[in-house]
């Protein structure tokens, strides 16, 4: 097998979209992408990022493959488990204290930080609309942050988002009431919970 059909191979593997990253620790030359995209078999999506030109673009996807320490949360991860129908604005992503997010804004995104101890607590993965994988927080670490942020939020999403939760059959209430503690939301989430059970 040459190089530039191993590469072939291991774009495929990865639904037809290919970091340099990955490129380099199958100890492929990254030469062997900058000829692809001359001869118009790949296409540059992002730095780092390289595309099918016959798949389609996921946004969600390309920007957790460019900023890998990225989670996608808020109304993104509300979209992500269909606890709403509204797309947000700007994909809103959840980075730790001290990460510098300037690059992240300049992209569009709208970012939230929080400590280092927190944001690994809930992770997940979810599929894109286009069937990606991508890194978010369950849904009850998502309801705790809509609240956490319910100053900025609209209170319809935010109703709508606990009634769907109410609605599913996979809820973890104990997780919820776990998570409200840890992120210091309990006290504004109990009269919702109350209410709804």
């Amino acid at each position: 097998m040459t190089v530039m059909e191993k590469l072939k191979k291991l774009i495929g593997e990865h639904g037809g979209i290919i970091t340099s990253k990955l490129v380099e620790e199958n100890n492929i030359h990254r030469e062997y992408l900058r000829q692809m995209v001359l001869n118009g078999e790949l296409e540059r999506a992002a730095r780092g990022v390289y595309i099918l030109p016959e798949v389609l673009e996921d946004e969600m996807l390309i920007l957790q493959l460019k900023n890998t320490r990225i989670i996608y949360s808020h109304e993104s991860a509300l979209l992500l488990h269909d606890l709403t129908d509204r797309v947000p604005f700007h994909n809103v992503v959840t980075v730790p204290y001290g990460y510098n997010p300037t690059r992240l804004k300049a992209e569009g995104l709208l970012v939230h930080t929080v400590k280092k101890d927190l944001i690994d607590v809930g992770i997940c993965s979810k599929k894109t609309i286009f069937g990606n994988e991508v890194r978010t927080y369950d849904v009850e670490r998502t309801i705790c942050d809509i609240f956490k942020d319910r100053n900025n939020q609209d209170i319809e999403i935010v109703l709508d988002a606990i009634k769907r939760y109410f609605r599913r059959k996979d809820r973890d209430l104990n997780k919820l009431i776990k998570y409200a503690e840890l992120l210091k939301v309990k006290n504004f989430l109990m009269p919702y919970l109350r209410a709804l059970t």
